[in-house]
């Protein structure tokens, strides 16, 4: 036996030794305490990883038991391979495929990878941290130094200026390292995050990733579960379960009757929307029944934006002049509430878990860009290419633009939507879905208990 024949047949007695497992057997290790995955066709055993997992243990349930590669490339750097051996199991996929979509897709994360963009930030964060400055600084002078009613509530313009752009930078730092270590990195989440805005990095990084894997999943996103305020669809009339905070999504009374004005309430309740967040915070970092990452350090983020801005506040000269100026600056930042629910609102919906073999498919499917000049990126943040950032959420905002014909065409290719529309198109779109929904609420062919605010509204039609 010469050489190349030992080689070869050393190689088929090596395929022979491995174990292999079905995509079915591999679907029953899909709960919290047996929680397998498997990327590349092998096989990882990741039940006790998913405990201290810096993503949280959601997005791995969400996908358990499935092929998750591309889900991996997408959130995970190269370094991030070397660590899945000790979680191997020994098993294969026996029926381990990859789509013509998701080698295209793997294609371009490789393109990205070898042209160094991931880890090529530009000057961006230094611009915006400039910016951030320039803008605390001028709300600071025209409050402390000012006595004009205009000026305050210019002030508090710009106050919800700032905010819009320090949540864009804490976005950033949340997907990937603007800081030069992890370290740094850290605490510009806890600065940009929790100091300056109030609203917890923790909050942020346990529902943000839960909607990243999940993308309008309406059981499985957070970013879509809204009742009793808002819902986008009628599917959830059926008080669907969330898997994502474990509790029913009741469709009672009380939500018919909101949800069947949503399309005339969604820009006011948009207004003081971040009054909920604010509430959400403060829910999960004092919940007893969760694990936080770092939630000393995040309690001790939002202490320091409850001093600073109440102190703030405390400089007008009257009680009417500090409500005026909190909600001029929440009227402000709900440009960008607003925003984030144009991306996804009117885009596709389903009920379910994701599946890990068409991430892809799913992205496109529930994501809709917001169609700018290259001028207002700095306002949008970068997200208004919102399906770029869902297929490259590690890919720095600056490179953004320049990827997007790459999407459009593979998109093209595959015979997928890629939606963008105008800001003014875009609420258009929005308005109509959520007016649909709302009609489809008050047809009483579909009854849930009443109480007695519903029926003296529409008692008479």
């Amino acid at each position: 036996m010469n050489v190349e024949e030992f080689c070869t047949s050393s190689t088929k007695m090596a395929e022979n030794k491995k174990k292999y497992i079905t995509s079915d057997e591999l679907k029953k290790h899909n709960k919290p305490d047996d929680l397998w995955l498997s990327v590349q066709g092998k096989v990882y055993n990741v039940t006790e990883w998913a405990k201290i997992h810096p993503g949280g243990a959601t997005p791995l349930l969400h996908l358990a038991g499935q092929d998750v590669t591309d889900a991996f490339i997408a959130f995970h750097p190269g370094s991030a391979w070397k660590h899945l051996d000790r979680f191997f199991t020994g098993y294969h996929l026996e029926d381990f495929q990859v789509s013509d979509v998701s080698k295209d897709y793997r294609k371009l994360v490789t393109q990205f990878t070898k042209s160094g963009m991931f880890q090529k930030k530009g000057h961006g964060v230094i611009y915006s941290m400039c910016f951030i400055a320039l803008l605390f600084y001028a709300c600071l002078y025209g409050v402390l130094y000012c006595k004009s009613f205009w000026i305050h509530m210019l002030s508090a313009a710009i106050l919800g200026i700032a905010w819009m752009q320090v949540t864009y930078l804490g976005h950033d730092s949340g997907h990937y390292e603007i800081m030069m270590n992890p370290g740094f990195n850290k605490l510009a989440q806890i600065v940009t995050g929790n100091c300056l805005t109030g609203i917890s990095i923790a909050w942020w990084k346990w529902t943000h990733n839960a909607h990243h894997v999940a993308c309008n999943s309406l059981d499985h996103d957070p970013d879509l579960q809204h009742l009793p305020f808002f819902a986008v669809s009628s599917r959830l009339f059926q008080s669907l379960m969330s898997q994502f905070y474990g509790r029913k999504l009741t469709f009672d009374s009380m939500a018919r009757f909101l949800v069947s004005y949503q399309h005339l309430t969604f820009y006011p309740v948009m207004c003081v929307a971040r009054v909920n967040l604010y509430v959400q915070t403060l829910l999960l970092l004092f919940s007893p029944k969760r694990r936080v990452p770092d939630r000393a350090l995040n309690i001790f983020g939002v202490v320091v934006f409850w001093t600073w801005f109440p102190l703030l506040l405390s400089h007008l000269p009257n009680w009417n002049e500090r409500i005026l100026f909190v909600l001029a600056s929440f009227c402000v930042t709900s440009i960008q509430h607003i925003q984030f629910c144009l991306n996804h609102f009117a885009a596709n919906v389903y009920v379910g878990a994701p599946k890990g073999n068409d991430w892809f498919e799913k992205q496109t499917s529930g994501t809709i860009d917001i169609s700018c000049s290259p001028q207002m990126d700095w306002f949008f943040g970068g997200l208004q290419f919102q399906l770029e950032h869902h297929l490259f959420p590690r890919l720095p905002r600056c490179h953004l633009r320049n990827i997007s014909p790459l999407v459009q065409d593979l998109c093209k290719k595959h015979n997928l939507p890629y939606r963008s529309l105008s800001f003014l198109d875009a609420n258009k779109l929005t308005f109509r879905t959520l007016k649909t929904a709302a009609m489809e609420a008050r047809d009483f062919s579909s009854p849930v208990p009443k109480n007695l605010l519903w029926e003296a509204v529409n008692t008479h039609g």
